[in-house]
């Protein structure tokens, strides 16, 4: 069901399973911070586990590592496209009686192990930000589930609270999705299947061309990678960032700081993520869009190898 914001995605859902004042959600330290500010606005406290150095998904190791009697879910986040392990994840939810929430915000038409992220767990979560996959032309998100009652309770939460019009007998937000931003939605989906194609392909090139390049391209552990970006890493990213805007191409870094390390997340007391800290100083996302010609990715690469 449509939403405000993929923000607000994430904390309705945390809402309407019950989640708030007094619990824990474990989640990534590397995204953006809105994963763990929703946590907060739905009341709860974000607990952070370290990535994976390889995968840039939260570690599902140290994710056991960080349950406490207050943990009530898990949040895993699909970063830049590429699914987190979630049969490891959905394993510990099952064994731990943890729900299992979903941050999809960068991952539209993504698999984890075949199975589409948005499905493992209680709910998915979904970003229409402009710069998404799938965007809109303004703010918009979404959150699926499969469970009628949760799906009933949003649509409740979603607006006010409001069980009939004027009636409203729990507290809710305001949260519905524009008019017009679904309207752009529903003409740009049947498009998507195409443009993840695209982006697959197009990363698929960068891969072939950065073959023994002085950095590291993050490996591809699952074929439902759907390339939201396509970020590499090097210690000595300011100066490639510099080679790269001197020869015309754009980068951007997604994203600088780890979110234990900000400032609105000291009140959580957070712990320390120094692989997700090691990345944030490392990671440069080059061009990556469905408009993309093979012929640019190439000219992108050859700045790279020198």
């Amino acid at each position: 069901m449509g939403v405000g914001t993929g923000t607000d995605a994430i904390a309705l859902a945390l809402m309407g399973l019950g989640i708030g004042e007094g619990d824990e959600v474990i989640t990534s330290p590397l995204s953006a911070a809105y994963s763990a500010l929703a946590i907060m606005m739905a009341g709860a406290r974000p607990v952070f586990a370290d990535i994976d150095a390889e995968r840039l998904t939260i570690a599902p190791e140290l994710v056991e590592r960080a349950i406490t009697p207050k943990t009530k879910a898990i949040l895993p986040v699909h970063l830049y496209g590429q699914p987190a392990d979630m049969p490891a994840l959905a394993d510990i939810a099952r064994r731990r009686g943890l729900i299992l929430i979903e941050d999809c915000c960068q991952a539209h038409l993504a698999t984890a192990a075949g199975k589409p992220v948005g499905t493992w767990g209680a709910a998915g979560a979904f970003s229409f930000y402009p710069t998404k996959n799938l965007g809109a032309l303004g703010d918009a998100g979404a959150v699926i589930t499969n469970d009628a009652g949760l799906a009933a309770k949003l649509r409740r939460l979603r607006n006010g609270g409001q069980s009939s019009r004027y009636q409203h007998p729990e507290f809710g937000v305001n949260s519905r999705l524009d008019e017009m931003q679904a309207a752009i939605l529903r003409a740009r989906l049947p498009r998507l299947a195409g443009w993840t194609a695209a982006r697959r392909a197009l990363a698929a090139r960068y891969r072939e061309r950065l073959t023994g390049a002085p950095v590291h391209v993050p490996p591809e552990f699952d074929a439902g990678h759907v390339y939201h970006l396509f970020p590499i890493r090097t210690p000595d990213r300011d100066t490639l960032q510099a080679r790269l805007r001197d020869a015309g191409i754009e980068t951007l870094i997604h994203y600088p700081l780890a979110i234990p390390a900000q400032q609105a997340m000291q009140t959580v007391d957070p712990a320390p993520c120094p692989v997700a800290e090691q990345a944030a100083s490392q990671v440069l996302s080059l061009p990556l869009h469905p408009g993309l010609t093979t012929a640019e990715v190439d000219a992108v690469a050859r700045v790279i190898t020198g």
